[in-house]
């Protein structure tokens, strides 16, 4: 089955506001592994980036004004999305910042059905416990040292391998390496005392009958014992 795992950053928190999505990244999985195909686009967002924000993912508006307009490349991050599920670290926030992109320019947005939320998955499975990207990546451990400040791109490639360990991931490789193991050491338990089996010459049965002066002495023997209890 084939999956997008995928991140955003903005100007803000909410695009109802007019806050606006200024970097995308999107990493490809087939089967819960990571093909090696991925996408990546920076966005001109036609406006100032707040102080805060920059803080956070270190895009300034500088930057961003060589970029193209979210317009202009939309065609090519649709077709890269295609139909698959999409997964993000609470995946509200990023549906509501890509959808609010694909309204603005008139395209039709993507169901919230195809969506997958880390989050959600990570509070079922650890419920209590910190739920941020950098906590799971800590509970995993998925090396995260690289990550000086949040890129949608990286991010998406920790949460590659944070949604791998979400459903399973290492724990599944064990158990089949495990099971193979049992099944290797059966097949030597059975297969390994044949071939070390030397090879012998077949004698004959050798005769097991008492013989006449094995039986006399045995009857002298009894007769010899004194309040046997079969004389009783």
């Amino acid at each position: 089955m084939r999956e997008v795992i995928f991140d955003t950053e903005t100007t803000g928190l909410d695009p109802k506001t007019g806050d606006r999505m200024v970097e995308i990244g999107c990493v490809e999985m087939v089967d819960r592994v990571e093909t090696g195909e991925s996408y990546h686009a920076y966005y001109n967002p036609e406006r100032d980036m707040p102080a805060a924000a920059e803080a956070v993912h270190g895009l300034s508006s500088s930057f961003l004004s060589g970029k193209p307009l979210f317009a202009n490349t939309a065609d090519e991050l649709l077709e890269f999305l295609g139909d698959a599920p999409l997964v993000a670290h609470n995946a509200g926030f990023d549906f509501g910042f890509l959808n609010a992109e694909l309204e603005r320019i008139g395209r039709t947005p993507i169901s919230m059905d195809r969506m997958i939320d880390t989050v959600a998955i990570a509070r079922k499975k650890h419920p209590g416990a910190k739920l941020s990207l950098d906590a799971l990546c800590n509970r995993y451990g998925v090396d995260r040292s690289h990550r000086v400040k949040h890129g949608a791109l990286l991010d998406a490639e920790l949460l590659a391998q944070v949604y791998v360990e979400l459903n399973g991931g290492r724990q599944i490789g064990l158990e089949l390496a495990t099971e193979a193991s049992a099944k290797s050491a059966a097949t030597l338990e059975v297969e390994a005392p044949a071939a070390r089996r030397p090879a012998r010459d077949r004698r004959e049965p050798r005769p097991h009958s008492a013989s006449a002066h094995e039986l006399a002495h045995h009857s002298e023997f009894v007769a010899g014992i004194e309040k046997a209890i079969w004389s009783r």
